[in-house]
């Protein structure tokens, strides 16, 4: 792996250059792992860290669930993409990412200041889009603190999202979002970083 190139604009950044570098221009993402287990305390380390980033009315509906046991792989795998598969069966950890639909009901707990938060999300649709868009957020979120914990994440959107949320969310209140390989890169983990817009073409001031 090349080592990043800085441009001025990251001495304007108050956190440090390697930082920089660890979360965002040295990261890829990983296709090939080793076989050096991800932790328990490692995901809660990286669940303590990310929980602080914003959602609309602290709404958090990420739900995540962790794919260990050897039958739980078995049931995942057949529901990815094929150029999925094999590292989805090899990689240390995959953790299925989703969004809680019906989030609103822990909103007393999460927003004590508000009366009734709930009512806004009275309609179906616009609390699944809610969701949906709040754990989008939360799972950019999650994916840093993968890159804080000196971990690989493999993000894949390349699954049958139905399939996998029937066979591990059963109860319907739950929509299968992502699905994330994590672990430490293996050999040839990288493909070549893909051009990146540039500030000129996506930022502009009225």
């Amino acid at each position: 792996m090349t080592a990043p190139v800085h441009s001025d604009a990251s001495t304007h950044l108050t956190l440090g250059q390697e930082a920089q570098d660890q979360l965002f221009r040295a990261a890829r993402t990983a296709n090939t792992f080793t076989d050096e287990p991800v932790t328990d305390e490692q995901v809660a380390a990286i669940y303590e860290l990310v929980k602080y980033g914003p959602t609309s009315m602290n709404q958090q509906p990420l739900r995540v669930v962790l794919v260990r046991s050897a039958g739980a792989r078995e049931r995942l795998v057949p529901h990815m993409a094929r150029g999925n598969q094999a590292k989805t069966s090899t990689a240390p950890l995959v953790a299925v990412l989703a969004a809680d639909l019906d989030f609103h009901e822990e909103l007393p707990r999460l927003v004590p200041t508000m009366d009734n938060p709930q009512k806004f999300f009275a309609d179906p649709a616009v609390r699944a889009a809610s969701a949906r868009f709040n754990a989008g957020l939360q799972i950019g979120y999650f994916i840093l603190g993968v890159r804080a914990a000196g971990l690989a994440a493999g993000p894949m959107s390349g699954f049958d999202p139905e399939g996998v949320t029937a066979e591990f969310f059963p109860d319907g209140r739950h929509q299968a979002l992502l699905v994330v390989n994590i672990g430490r890169p293996g050999p040839d983990a990288w493909r070549d970083r893909l051009p990146r817009l540039g500030y000129e073409e996506v930022v502009r001031s009225v």
